[in-house]
């Protein structure tokens, strides 16, 4: 049977569907332009979003599994609940939800809000799923390179508690994984939350550490204070989602995002090598540099 991925064309998605195809599996994904992505051969494309209707009902004839990843927008939370109501409605039980750590926790976040919110609703409505809570990505830090290397600053106020930054290719892999689980099962299965991390709980000052070794001379991390990082967001982005993103860092800052005993060995457990670290990613922004 088909899997279907949403949100195929993001540092996550794009990774899943790799990831589907080496293992296998027949993909087929859902994009609003067919004509500006690009997937390995053989994977089915199928156009429209999670707002259109009958593109969401078309994408999900002939699946039996699919990913779902919705992008944190003003609708998301929308979004969310038509994917899962419109799963049901075609027959589909089986899915993967890439939802967020702490999502319960930090409530106050509007997008940990409505991923907490989407899980409530994947167990009430019964569906045989796999929770993916991931951390904060690695690949999230492209944004703030050129400050790191050109102004000697790591500017995230990630605070002192510590976050277990994931690489995005751990994420997919995991995905994946679960994906062909549950798409080949001879039976229902029961719901599971996997904590994605990564393999070392990084602190702000530890970051900018590992940037001074990396790169041979002295980086200094930016602070707590999360006011610059909301200002500076809100030069490329809405305001709304600039202030989003500056609750997010209070909670870093405040609680940490911080692994459960033994997440970091059921990874490794379940990818068969270790996980991408912060040091290899910074080691090759500065070989690339």
């Amino acid at each position: 049977m088909t899997i279907l991925v949403i949100g195929a064309t993001g540092r996550v998605g794009r990774h899943v569907v790799d990831q589907l195809v080496q293992r296998g599996a027949k993909v087929r994904v859902l994009t609003r332009d067919p004509a500006k992505a690009s997937f390995p051969a053989g994977v089915e494309v199928a156009r429209g979003d999670l707002l259109d209707i009958d593109a969401l009902r078309a994408a999900f004839q002939g699946v039996r599994t699919f990913f779902l990843l919705n992008a944190v927008s003003g609708d998301e939370f929308t979004q969310a609940l038509i994917a899962l109501n419109i799963a049901r409605e075609s027959g589909i039980e089986r899915l993967v939800y890439l939802s967020v750590l702490h999502a319960d926790r930090f409530v106050n976040v509007p997008h940990f809000a409505v991923k907490s919110g989407a899980e409530r609703m994947i167990e009430q409505m019964g569906f045989d799923a796999t929770i993916l809570r991931p951390a904060y990505f690695i690949d999230n830090e492209h944004m703030i390179t050129d400050v790191v290397l050109d102004h000697g600053v790591y500017p995230m106020p990630i605070g002192g508690k510590g976050v277990a930054m994931v690489d995005a290719r751990d994420i997919a892999e995991v995905a994946a994984i679960e994906l062909i689980r549950r798409d080949r099962a001879p039976g229902r299965q029961p719901i599971e939350t996997i904590n994605l991390v990564g393999p070392e709980t990084l602190t702000g000052e530890g970051v900018a550490t590992i940037w001074s070794e990396v790169l041979g001379r002295p980086i200094v991390y930016g602070g707590d204070d999360p006011s610059g990082f909301e200002q500076n967001l809100g030069t490329f982005m809405p305001k709304w989602m600039a202030y989003e993103m500056r609750l997010m860092a209070e909670r870093y800052v405040s609680d940490g995002m911080i692994p459960e005993a033994g997440d970091g060995e059921r990874l490794v457990a379940m990818l068969g090598r270790p996980l991408h670290s912060y040091r290899a990613f910074a080691a090759g922004i500065a070989a690339a540099r």
